[in-house]
């Protein structure tokens, strides 16, 4: 009977923290599919009184900017979560398996590096990107997403080929495998778990940001999502509510495709890679 009451109680609070947790989600939802003079009526009704599709039917037929920003999300985030991986291959796999002088102070530096504040590091980065002419461009963007991303995903990596015994690589070497050979062919199958998770982690964190993709461009053709909708529908005066969660709801499609599909592995991976030995 205690096991019963006990089972009651912890499956009542999981389903209250996640109708907490979704409450703002389902609220955008709901508000998609309101009038925009409903969406505005106080006090609020949760649930529209008359439904209505006409912010998605207008999204799609007369705001063919926003699919201009969600084409460039795409790209940026794509390229972003590439080059890190590839970098993060790299030097994670440095960082694991070659010993020298400066290896500790070298992922301390990339452990400080996490500790600042996005917004501390701008006023440098856009003078470094205006020197080297790269402002309003999306190598600028993808370069400074890419080095945002770097230190973190380096140490994830490094935790997970901390996990692949030397003993296979030293085999390896010895039947006559080079060493981009072994990390390609022998270990990165071993750290598919990392691989899924910096990818996924990259994306994730490149399809959400605001501050670099603000910052860096002014172009409105080559703006991201986030930026993007901030500076064309959110107005001063006034604010089509009925619009912007239409949108907000579109923007959020391919992130909970991606996680729903990918949650195990992600999860997985990031945990994994906590673990050393």
């Amino acid at each position: 009977m205690n096991k019963i009451i006990g089972s009651i109680v912890k499956y009542s609070a999981l389903i209250l923290i996640l109708l907490f947790l979704f409450f703002p989600v389902l609220w955008v939802l709901l508000t998609s599919f309101k009038t925009n003079m409903e969406a505005y009526r106080f006090p609020p009704a949760f649930i529209p009184r008359n439904p209505s599709l006409s912010s998605y039917i207008d999204l799609f037929t007369k705001h063919n900017d926003f699919f201009v920003y969600y084409k460039n999300n795409f790209l940026v985030s794509g390229c972003t979560a590439l080059i890190t991986l590839f970098l993060a291959v790299l030097s994670g796999y440095a960082l694991s398996r070659f010993r020298f002088k400066w290896n500790r102070w070298i992922t301390a530096a990339l452990l400080v590096s996490q500790m600042f504040p996005v917004i501390s590091r701008m006023i440098s980065l856009y003078d470094l990107m205006g020197k080297i002419h790269l402002i309003n461009t999306r190598t600028g963007l993808i370069l400074a997403l890419v080095a945002a991303m770097t230190p973190f995903t380096s140490m994830l990596m490094a935790g997970f080929f901390e996990t692949v015994p030397r003993a296979i690589e030293e085999a390896a070497y010895i039947d006559g495998s080079g060493r981009m050979g072994i990390l390609v062919r022998i270990v990165m199958p071993l750290v598919k778990p990392g691989v899924v998770a910096v990818v996924i982690y990259a994306f994730l964190m490149t399809w959400d940001d605001y501050l670099h993709a603000v910052t860096l461009i002014q172009n409105d053709a080559l703006r991201t999502l986030s930026a993007g909708v901030a500076l064309r529908y959110l107005g001063e005066l006034s604010y089509d509510w009925s619009l912007i969660n239409s949108i907000s709801i579109v923007g959020m499609l391919p992130i909970i495709v991606l996680f729903f599909f990918f949650q195990k592995h992600m999860v997985k991976g990031l945990v994994a890679g906590a673990v050393k030995g």
